[in-house]
């Protein structure tokens, strides 16, 4: 009975622990709108998109499927300063988008 009750706690704590590392899916810009708006939307709030199309679906007829986080993207960007900095430093989060 004691090595059964171990059993159970150690699977319980593995599974919660799995469970605990899935990464949250972003949320979409709520609203009745089309996949081109939720898209377009992301894009302005500094987003790099990536469109995955699950149909032949125009994007302003389609639906959003899921929406999910990807890597950051840092890059260099040039820019003319006075103190002689020529660049700085772009910080832009990949968003997934899922549409049928």
């Amino acid at each position: 009975m004691k090595s059964f009750t171990i059993t159970t706690t150690a699977a319980a704590a593995l599974t919660a622990g799995v469970l605990g590392f899935a990464a949250p899916a972003l949320a979409a810009p709520s609203g009745a709108g089309s996949a081109a708006d939720t898209i377009s939307a992301l894009e302005a709030q500094g987003n790099r998109v990536v469109v995955n199309r699950q149909s032949s679906t125009p994007l302003d007829e389609a639906s959003v499927v899921s929406v999910t986080r990807g890597p950051d993207v840092r890059q260099a960007v040039p820019n003319a300063t006075s103190n002689g900095d020529n660049t700085r430093s772009v910080s832009n989060q990949t968003v997934y988008v899922n549409v049928r």
